[in-house]
């Protein structure tokens, strides 16, 4: 099902079942998946992969040439999962350097305006609310959600289950299964709708109620805390993988 007035270049690669809407401009290296479908005006280019059962709404960009100043020709790469949903004017740009991915998973949901810079990595059941944009090189875990009109700085990263208040400036990494809110951001506590809806047992959300008051309430520094946690908690993944993103950063968390 692809529109007349669609403009397709040779060697684009589109599964027989895609719906391609009015005035869409797919690139000659463009691969799109089965059951997706360009509502209209939408434009891909470059190196881009796009999955199956993904809904791309119209005046969105997908692929194209990286922002960056640093950019300097060369073979980067977009490649985005499965049944996601890509709102009004979404913009999401291909890598800087030679090689290099911008990449999003799967079941996400992009509302309209929102903005994936060059390198960013993205994982699954992500929801950006309108007007958030992340800039380059920026890493968010699954199940984390924006409020509208968030700003996140390069290099940040998002932890799994953290939700992100909106109009708020990220410019450090915000702790997986946290609520961070303003500018400067705060942290304002677990995320406890969330974890609850993950179905984590009781003694799963016990451990991450004592590391958070050790993170965030005993005035101790990160490095003491971590040992804390390490020492005074019950193991299991979720603080194993708190433990690890902390381990990792390097600009810092939102305390």
């Amino acid at each position: 099902m692809i529109h007349p007035t669609a403009i397709i270049q040779p060697g684009a690669e589109i599964s027989e079942d895609c719906e391609i809407g009015p005035y869409c401009v797919i690139g000659p290296n463009v691969k799109i998946g089965s059951k997706t479908k360009l509502h209209s005006h939408v434009a891909v280019d470059g190196f881009t992969e796009i999955g199956s059962g993904n809904e791309i709404f119209p005046f969105a960009s997908i692929g194209l040439k990286t922002q960056d100043l640093k950019w300097k020709g060369g073979k980067t790469f977009t490649r985005i999962g499965h049944n996601n949903v890509i709102r009004e004017s979404v913009t999401i740009h291909s890598a800087t350097g030679e090689g290099e991915t911008t990449l999003v998973g799967s079941n996400n949901n992009f509302l309209a305006y929102c903005h994936v810079a060059h390198n960013c990595q993205i994982g699954d059941n992500i929801i950006m609310s309108n007007s958030t944009g992340l800039a380059g090189h920026v890493v968010v875990e699954d199940f984390a959600v924006f409020g509208g009109m968030t700003g996140v700085h390069q290099f940040c990263r998002i932890g799994t289950l953290a939700m992100v208040g909106g109009c708020s400036r990220i410019s450090q990494d915000v702790c997986p299964y946290t609520l961070v809110n303003g500018n400067p951001p705060v942290t304002a506590g677990l995320n406890k709708i969330g974890i609850e809806r993950k179905q984590m047992g009781p003694e799963v959300q016990n451990s991450l109620k004592e590391a958070y008051k050790i993170l965030f309430r005993s005035n101790l520094t990160v490095q003491k805390a971590l040992d804390a946690i390490r020492n005074d908690l019950d193991k299991s993944p979720e603080i194993d993988h708190l433990v690890e993103f902390l381990e990792k950063s390097e600009r810092g968390i939102s305390r």
